[in-house]
């Protein structure tokens, strides 16, 4: 085990379940976008190997989202063009290409197997087999502004671990000779909390060292905040220290096979009112495999007459088992026909990084997995007046690297994004990410329009692990530098500068007045609070917006700020000062308050943004994110990432409440 490069890894996981995440055999079906990012996180993540399948050639819609592939890539199969390109982000994994058919025997070969936007028909058969062999089972597919994924564990899967958090343990001042034995715990009111039920064992007692060798027992906690423990009456009597620590006790997960889910679904929804949005996006993707059976292909672009097809076949389809029976939302059902046939980066980047983290829930057993269906939609994205929505003709394939966001937004949208420039503050984990976004969308790749990148650290070998865009040969080298080459690699046509210099007041004479006048708007993903506050001061100086990001340990934050409009950045002047960030962020999610890696609404944050001012009709070459255009929400089906309507009601957006993570932090 390469403890420097797992070492963020193993601070979360353990050693135990790193090993057993260095023996999983994964086979991965689909290497569109989203395959893209389930694969780069698991080769990251460091599984033991992975086997890639998909025969189909790549052809330029690909390009939006699937960062392995290029121009010299068109025609070649997708799995073929991806496998050298995925090999170079860890050595340790052992990553082949499967050309053939899928078989049982081939399937039973592997711990987990992951489809990715696949035909109906494939995710039933695949579902069986992995069913009926016991291997784990995920699908996960994306169409345009909406995606949705399943995991089938089997239907006696356990959980050695439900919840990342360390066990509660607490020092002890007192165990009184008792039936019950009462201990009395040092800390007062600001002790650790444990719960009536709770297993816990002792440890280094002096006096009643009877209990340092007792098996788990359960705990009742008395009002004044003592543990009510068994019979202690012929123990020894206590003299002093030791400690209490908390048992986890493993959980039994009970799946059902997707067959069966897709009639009686299980969906992850924050409440019970959010519970008609999930049913109505969960049967307008059954209409749109019901409508690709029939014709071949998905909806075209923006076609009224295919949209109202899909609408009618999902009104057709038979009622969901054990839901509430309730008309579905025709014009949900509309809009998603609409833009389905896209393919966009940010979306595949959210929904590739819950997948894989699904997948290490199952080989390594820690962490609850989804209860079974999880739809996400940024439909919000679009906008609100319809006569505004793109035509059929703008959202025609040009033959071109952003044919897969074209479809969704139009090529007006399109060509906004390409005059614009903004400033990226940090290259490390989030930095990386949200470059590869950039350069997948098309921003800045024309002129006046591009990227700068600003960070002083070097790349490290414990980087490796989670900032995909740098390479073991990289190490040592500036990372605005080696960020920027690879990101040029990424988009060729990216105009992206590189500076090696911190932005702090020793460089006001390099970001200057004539260097922000250029900038339409900056995302600080940064490690320092003190860097955060002046990176802060300098957007309300001059200005521009803000997206600020960063994670501490196993939590994190992202929050947007526009001047004189929304709350100025309030965060801790130092890592001593930090409360509990506005968003807690969780390696592996299990329940609705979790939240998401601060990446991908960032990303889904500019196109919303850069979609609206399109609807402004200025002039793409002069035109600025105007300060009305934060998004509304993204949803993750019913779980939803808040912010505002307008910059008028921006107050308290950092206010954020999601349940995704998407890959390595």
């Amino acid at each position: 085990m390469d403890e420097e490069l797992y070492s963020r890894q193993l601070y979360v996981l353990g050693l135990p379940a790193m090993q057993r995440i260095r023996e999983a055999k994964v086979l991965l079906c689909g290497l569109q976008g989203l395959g893209a990012e389930v694969a780069k996180n698991l080769v990251l993540m460091g599984v033991g190997s992975l086997t890639l399948h998909d025969p189909h050639p790549t052809c330029w819609a690909d390009l939006a989202a699937q960062f392995f592939l290029s121009e010299e890539s068109l025609g070649r199969s997708r799995a073929e063009a991806s496998q050298p390109q995925l090999a170079q982000l860890n050595e340790a994994v052992q990553i082949s290409v499967h050309r053939g058919d899928i078989t049982e025997d081939l399937v039973r070969g592997f711990q987990v197997v992951v489809l990715t936007d696949s035909k109906l028909e494939d995710q039933l058969n695949m579902g069986a087999l992995c069913h009926k062999n016991r291997v784990y089972f995920l699908m996960a597919e994306t169409r345009g502004l909406v995606g949705r994924l399943f995991c089938d564990f089997g239907e006696d899967f356990t959980v050695v671990d439900p919840t990342e958090v360390e066990p509660t343990s607490a020092a002890i001042q007192d165990i009184s000779q008792g039936s019950p034995g009462i201990v009395t715990l040092r800390g007062g009111s600001k002790r650790p909390s444990f719960y009536d039920g709770d297993l816990v064992m002792f440890s280094d007692i002096e006096g009643m060292v009877e209990l340092n060798s007792h098996s788990p027992q359960p705990v009742r906690v008395q009002k004044d905040g003592s543990l009510e423990i068994g019979d202690t009456t012929t123990f020894s009597r206590y003299l002093r220290g030791g400690v209490v620590t908390e048992v986890k006790r493993p959980k039994t997960v009970k799946h059902k096979p997707l067959d069966i889910a897709l009639l009686q679904p299980c969906m992850v929804v924050q409440n019970t009112q959010e519970i008609q949005r999930a049913h109505c996006l969960h049967q307008t993707f059954h209409a749109l495999h019901k409508f690709q059976q029939l014709h071949g292909r998905l909806p075209k672009p923006w076609d009224p007459d295919d949209a109202e097809t899909v609408v009618w076949l999902a009104q057709d389809l038979e009622p969901l088992k054990g839901a509430k029976e309730e008309s579905l939302d025709e014009a949900l059902l509309r809009t998603i026909a609409l833009s389905s046939a896209g393919s966009l980066s940010p979306m595949a980047a959210i929904l590739g990084g819950v997948a894989a983290q699904e997948v290490l829930k199952a080989v390594s057993g820690k962490f609850m997995p989804l209860d079974q269906w999880l739809y996400f939609d940024a439909l919000e994205c679009l906008p609100e007046d319809e006569t505004l929505l793109p035509s059929p003709e703008d959202c025609h394939p040009r033959n071109c690297r952003y044919d897969g966001q074209i479809a969704v937004f139009g090529t007006g949208f399109q060509e906004k994004l390409s005059y614009k420039h903004y400033l990226l503050v940090g290259a490390g984990a989030i930095g990386c990410e949200m470059l590869k976004g950039f350069a997948l969308v098309g921003l800045g790749v024309r002129d006046n329009g591009g990227v700068t990148i600003a960070d002083m650290d070097h790349v490290e070998r414990s980087n490796l692990s989670r900032q995909f865009l740098f390479r073991p040969k990289d190490t040592g080298r500036p990372k605005a530098e080696v960020a920027a080459e690879a990101a040029h690699r990424l988009n060729p046509d990216l105009q992206v500068t590189s500076h090696t210099c911190p932005l702090d007041p020793t460089t006001e004479d390099i970001y200057d007045d004539d260097f922000f006048s250029r900038v339409d708007g900056v995302v600080a993903a940064l490690d320092s609070f003190q860097a955060r506050h002046y990176v802060a001061a300098r957007c309300t100086h001059y200005l521009k917006p803000l997206l600020e990001a960063g994670t501490q340990g196993t939590r994190g934050s992202a929050s947007v700020f526009v001047p004189y409009v929304t709350e100025v950045y309030k965060g801790p002047t130092s890592a001593e000062e930090a409360p509990y960030p506005v968003c807690t962020l969780r390696h592996f999610p299990s329940t609705v308050e979790h939240s998401l890696q601060t990446r991908q609404p960032n990303g889904l944050y500019f196109l919303r943004c850069l979609r609206t001012e399109l609807c402004s009709g200025q002039d793409p070459k002069s035109a600025h994110i105007p300060c009305n255009l934060i998004p509304t929400k993204t949803r993750i089906s019913s779980m939803y990432w808040q912010l505002p309507t307008c910059m008028h009601g921006c107050m308290g957006c950092r206010a954020h409440k999601v349940r995704l993570h998407s890959g390595n932090c």
